[in-house]
């Protein structure tokens, strides 16, 4: 009867060890998978954002390409510049490669067909003009569509964000801005009567939209700084900000808003502004790509965290669940006994009584045994 009893209790403990464990690694399978789908979003999202910072980067050049054509058009070259013929190639390699993904197939493809028909456009100054504003718009809708359908306008991350705002608004609004505020002046000074008058209303707004743009540009790079992990950002910003604020400055006065434009002034301020902008582009999208790079890094030590903890929960049930099992299988195969225990057989069946009955085997005591036990009596 002893023996059925322990053998259900046993059995009552295993079953129960096994209960526990069941309950245990039901919520730690529920939270594992939840920490597991987080970090394999959010990784899928950065990655993500990295490409969106390829994509901005490869359309810096073609947003400075596009503003010097412009000028060379209104001047009278027809032919596209070599610099754009480049900076198109840039792009549709990209976009080969990462148009599927942030949905910029049909933007670029429509952009670079308005590019190709620029030097097919032998209109009036006037009409020229129409059609560079009109590509220069759809260059910056692209920039601003490569930063929505990457996810870089919710970056949780407040540096990022901001980068990403000044890279792919403040940095080409500016540019292409200015751009039109240089050969505005030139129109101005060359217009006569009702013509001159809604030229120069449009380079007054150009001259106040690029006081804006330099503005927000400013702070949003100024937020970037304030709130940054980043141990290079803020030296690396200062001087590329103070070139391309210089060069925007040199360009202003070389137009000479209410005057007549000074165009070697502007030739110099922009040959300044566009290689303080490949400056300043180039440290803003190393900056972003760094900080992104960081965070999938720490994003794959918290996976390999996440699979450690799995690993270790599971090895701790395997282990709950067998060692019962198994000290289980020893008893049913002999008797176990404690460290410690002596093997002789104190016992011997009593001489035609029941076999099973076990009394003391005095007959085995020792001699020194018997003479106490005398000597007591």
């Amino acid at each position: 009867m002893s023996v059925s009893v322990d053998n259900r209790r046993t059995r009552m403990r295993s079953a129960l060890a096994a209960v526990l464990t069941v309950l245990i690694l039901l919520p730690a399978g529920v939270l594992f998978a939840r920490v597991w789908g987080d970090v394999s979003d959010r990784d899928d999202s950065t990655r993500l954002e990295q490409k969106g910072v390829e994509f901005l980067t490869a359309l810096g050049p073609l947003v400075s390409s596009l503003a010097e054509a412009q000028t060379s058009a209104l001047s009278g070259v027809r032919a596209i510049p070599s610099s754009l013929t480049a900076a198109i190639a840039g792009v549709n390699a990209v976009d080969q490669r990462l148009g599927a993904e942030l949905g910029t197939r049909d933007r670029w493809t429509g952009l670079k067909q308005k590019i190709d028909l620029l030097q097919k456009e032998t209109g009036s100054p006037a009409a020229v003009f129409e059609a560079h504003v009109e590509v220069a718009d759809l260059t910056l809708a692209l920039y601003e569509a490569v930063r929505d359908d990457s996810g870089l306008l919710h970056d949780p991350d407040n540096d990022i964000l901001h980068l990403a705002e000044a890279v792919a608004i403040d940095l080409p609004a500016t540019v292409v801005q200015v751009s039109r505020m240089g050969d505005l002046s030139q129109l101005v000074a060359r217009a006569t009567g009702q013509q001159r008058d809604q030229l120069a209303a449009r380079f007054a707004a150009s001259v106040g939209l690029v006081e804006t743009s330099v503005g927000s540009l400013t702070d949003n790079l100024q937020e970037a700084v304030d709130d940054t992990n980043s141990a290079t950002l803020s030296g690396n910003l200062v001087t590329g900000l103070d070139n391309f604020r210089r060069g925007v400055e040199s360009f202003t006065r070389g137009a000479n808003p209410g005057g007549t434009p000074n165009a070697a002034t502007m030739a110099t301020a922009q040959s300044q502004l566009q290689l303080s902008l490949g400056n300043l582009t180039g440290i803003v999208s190393r900056e972003m790509a760094r900080l992104l790079e960081d965070r999938v890094d720490t994003l794959g030590y918290r996976t390999l965290e996440a699979l450690v903890a799995a690993g270790t929960a599971v090895l701790f049930a395997v282990a709950a669940v067998a060692v019962p099992l198994t000290v289980r299988r020893r008893r049913a195969h002999g008797v176990t006994r404690t460290p410690g225990e002596t093997t002789r057989d104190m016992t011997v069946g009593a001489s035609g009584a029941d076999p099973d009955r076990m009394v003391p085997a005095y007959g085995e005591a020792t001699s020194s045994r018997r003479e106490r036990s005398g000597a007591l009596r």
